[in-house]
């Protein structure tokens, strides 16, 4: 049941970035004295205690969160299934961002198109109060297109300094932010606010990591559209590392004696092809990736997915998900094959389904200086995979 709680409200929702973001967003909340809660799709968490465990991306979550009588703010991520499912838990928000809508779960629950997806995005902008806003991105044809259908205020993210749609929302006295000589920017008008050196947040790896430079400024916009001041968000920003801790799955970093390693959610083309600048950007002898194709999306995203892999990485090693989601495992594994040979038919390809004998064969094999980039539907059994890997290493030297 809709709810109008007395307390404020960001909700986020998105094709990729909205649990990082929602994450982010608390902990500047938070950082500035609230008592937050906030469901994602790792969990439920009041004052920043787990209190439920699993994806709590959804209205029943959400519900539980706004009956909290030990919070004073609200950050709701709002996934596709959720909204779908049951709408959303709350009549009318403060804030809505949306992060991006790019192809994933089309053929899905009746939504076959990607601009069919972008309404059901919608609805989270539509929810906004009138005197509310509404932060979307203006790099995306979708999303900025959903400024027509608005009526609350609204506020516009990019990635290019001089995206002409900001320009003209500025000029009439617009907010926006963007990434400016190296710094994230707040335009205000005709007047500008620095917010922070990327090289001092590090979930953005200096810069390079162009999608959580996004999400950053997401949540930046939206705390500070709700009156958190700028030291408290500098200062946050400087310390929401890419952890276990404070993104679980999300870009978490390891360094081991002869390699490196990310674990990372990425599981869908627009995903990899985010991915593609930050690891060029690393300097390693090999880049190998653990990949998987999802056996409820369409053919063609798999094989998508599976080509956006082959261009970043030197070698491939194909793991199988533990749900299969009805389609038969030899043939998610063949429709990532298709994809690999589509790019290289000489890419150096390993079958190995069990997630942790792959992880195993990429660590026992991988050569001094190498990267390797684990992607997971179970992204918190790989992560403590990972740890343990880690732990005992350490343990040895």
């Amino acid at each position: 049941m809709n709810t109008t709680p007395h307390i404020p409200i960001i909700a986020i929702t998105g094709t990729n970035g909205k649990t990082t973001t929602t994450r982010l967003t608390a902990f500047i909340l938070n950082q500035a004295g609230f008592k937050v809660g906030f469901t994602c799709s790792d969990g439920i968490y009041i004052k920043g205690e787990l209190t439920e465990k699993g994806d709590c991306s959804g209205p029943l979550s959400a519900t539980f969160v706004l009956n909290s009588k030990e919070i004073d703010f609200a950050v709701l991520e709002c996934a596709r299934g959720g909204i779908l499912r049951s709408g959303l838990a709350f009549d009318k928000c403060d804030v809505a961002i949306i992060t991006n809508v790019a192809e994933d779960h089309l053929d899905l629950k009746g939504v076959n198109t990607i601009e069919q997806l972008a309404e059901v995005k919608a609805t989270v902008a539509l929810a906004v109060k009138p005197d509310g806003y509404a932060i979307l991105n203006a790099d995306d044809d979708l999303v900025y297109a959903i400024h027509k259908r608005l009526s609350c205020k609204l506020a516009y993210f990019s990635l290019d300094p001089d995206n002409q749609r900001i320009a003209e929302h500025c000029t009439q006295g617009g907010i926006a932010i963007v990434p400016e000589n190296g710094c994230l920017v707040i335009l205000n008008g005709s007047g500008k606010i620095l917010v922070a050196r990327l090289t001092d947040i590090p979930i953005t790896f200096n810069g390079m990591a162009d999608f959580n430079v996004a999400n950053s400024m997401a949540a930046v916009l939206a705390t500070y559209l709700v009156g958190v001041n700028m030291a408290d968000i500098k200062t946050a920003l400087q310390h929401f590392e890419p952890s276990v801790a404070l993104t679980p799955g999300r870009m978490n970093f390891f360094q081991f004696r002869n390699f490196s390693v990310i674990v990372d959610f990425a599981h869908n083309p627009h995903g990899f092809k985010a991915i593609r600048k930050l690891v060029t950007s690393f300097d390693a002898t090999k880049k190998i990736a653990i990949i998987a194709g999802t056996g409820d999306r369409r053919d063609q995203d798999i094989i998508n997915i599976a080509e956006e892999a082959a261009i970043i990485f030197d070698e491939l090693i194909i793991r199988q998900d533990i749900s299969l989601r009805g389609r038969p495992g030899q043939e998610i594994i063949d429709l990532v094959l298709q994809g690999i040979q589509n790019i290289d038919p000489n890419k150096k390809t390993t079958i190995i389904e069990r997630e942790n004998e792959a992880i195993e064969f990429a660590f026992k094999n991988a050569p001094k200086g190498s990267l390797i980039f684990i992607t997971s539907d179970m992204i918190l059994d790989a992560v403590n995979h990972v740890q343990k890997l880690k732990e005992n290493e350490d343990k040895l030297s």
